[in-house]
């Protein structure tokens, strides 16, 4: 299946917009940019307004679509140029959320994992969050079918209406962040940007190749673009952490554009700036309520260097959810978590109350991998549990487990599912009060690692990062 990249193709659209700053001749044509009621209008930030939560923050979304702007199916012979075959899911593999501080010049964005966890709107029940684009839309065709509609293109608009607004409102729940505007791109709208500005610089720490995503590159430094800076961005396959490094070349090529279109005379060009126009009128869908003008003046003063990208923390990257289909996995990611990163963009963390007191966890290490049961043992505590012994099993073992008597049975339950999902164990051999945990060695969940579960050595991702990826 080919996957749009996450960050990137939405992020294109931001910095076409921030860029527009130094070129008010172009706005006029922008007018002509698909616009979508997704932000409700009696909460949107009017222009020059300071949001109350100290944060202009606008929502990217990349939707892996063999459509344009209007959901037209793109030409046969565009799709073979994208090396895209010619279906597409009803998901946002792209989840970027821009935060812009009241008065500040300098841009913190960060991607959300496509799989990640979570609660979905309405109700959608628990699901990876890339999939509340299609489940609304589905919903809403299909309650206006049932109300007796019979205009494909209303059902169609409205269906896509409803999608983004659930996308919206996942990531509002997820991230505790009031989105106040929203950008939609595809496949061909990154194509034709990446070629407008005459491609982007990345870096390979070594050769790869991916057939699914088209990506075969050369170690070193390269100039990518068009078909070959999107198979760069979706590749997935063939590298150490799946998704997570997709998230990370998303980043540095998104920091690679955004350098080249603020940095280097993008915006001085007639052709390059007309080009980059019109392949955003061709492809991208925002808000309703956005002010474009409004928009360009408040980033006046942004410049290559002033987007930083990170990632929110992720707690399991391969968190098991379902008992009925072992084989199925997501990315596991604490709410309260990401809600404080978020936060942190903007200034300090909320303050949180001091956890009570729960059962006695004890934790040993049979994975061999050092650190790891002091790592997890303050994970647990951080989450309420009284901090028991640590220590290394007496013998290695492969997989983990979480054993307890009947009378914690819940609680062992909620220490299995925060460890990322591991196995439980009913044993009357355990103290009573207390809940043990054995690490094997294929454990992956919060403090697998030292950032405690997060992408281990990933820093932010600025435009002047130099430094090669995998």
């Amino acid at each position: 299946m080919h996957i749009l990249g996450k960050i990137l193709v939405a992020g294109v659209a931001a910095t076409v917009f921030c860029g527009t700053a130094y070129a008010y001749t172009t706005y006029n044509s922008l007018n002509d940019v698909s616009r979508s009621d997704v932000i409700d209008g009696d909460v949107a930030t009017a222009p020059g307004e300071q949001p109350a939560d100290g944060s202009l923050d606008i929502l990217l979304v990349g939707r892996d679509a063999r459509t344009d702007n209007q959901d037209n199916p793109l030409p046969k012979e565009v799709l073979q140029e994208l090396r895209a075959g010619p279906n597409g899911d009803d998901l946002t593999d792209t989840l970027i959320v821009l935060r812009i501080p009241n008065g500040q010049d300098t841009v913190k964005a960060f991607s959300v994992p496509r799989d990640s966890y979570v609660t979905l709107p309405g109700n959608g029940g628990k699901g990876k969050i890339n999939g509340a684009f299609g489940t609304a839309k589905l919903a809403e065709a299909s309650r206006l079918r049932a109300q007796g509609e019979t205009d494909k293109a209303k059902i169609d608009q409205a269906a896509l209406t409803a999608a983004r607004r659930a996308t919206r409102q996942a990531v509002e729940d997820l991230t505790g962040v009031k989105i106040d505007h929203f950008a939609e791109v595809n496949l061909l709208s990154f194509s034709e940007i990446s070629k407008a500005v005459g491609g982007v610089d990345v870096c390979l720490k070594k050769a790869t190749k991916d057939e699914d995503s088209g990506a075969d590159f050369p170690a070193g430094h390269q100039k990518i673009q068009g078909a070959d800076a999107l198979a760069f961005v979706r590749q997935r396959k063939n590298l150490p952490r799946s998704d997570l490094d997709r998230v990370r070349r998303q980043q540095v090529f998104l920091a690679g554009l955004a350098k080249q279109v603020l940095s280097q005379g993008t915006l001085t060009s007639p052709g390059k700036l007309s080009d980059l126009v019109d392949a955003v009128k061709r492809s991208v869908v925002l808000d309703g309520n956005w002010d474009l003008l409004d928009f360009v003046r408040q980033l006046k003063g942004i410049s290559g260097g002033g987007i930083n990208f990170e990632t929110v923390p992720v707690v399991n990257p391969d968190y098991r959810y379902s008992r009925t289909n072992p084989d199925a996995t997501a990315v596991q990611v604490d709410p309260a978590q990401v809600k404080a990163f978020a936060a942190s963009l903007i200034g300090a963390p909320p303050a949180s109350p001091p956890p009570a007191a729960g059962p006695t966890a004890d934790v040993s290490n049979a994975g061999g991998k050092e650190g790891l049961a002091m790592r997890v043992a303050g994970f647990l505590g951080d989450k309420g549990f009284t901090k028991g012994d640590t220590g290394n099993a007496t013998e290695p073992r492969r997989t983990s487990v979480v054993r307890f008597g009947p009378d914690l049975a819940d609680r062992g339950a909620e220490v299995a599912k925060l460890l990322g999902g591991l196995t439980t164990q009913q044993s009357s051999a355990v103290p009573a009060g207390h809940i043990q945990v054995v690490l094997g060695q294929v454990y992956t969940g919060p403090g697998a690692s030292d950032g405690g579960g997060a992408p281990a050595g990933d820093t932010p991702i600025t435009p002047d990062s130099a430094n090669c990826i995998d």
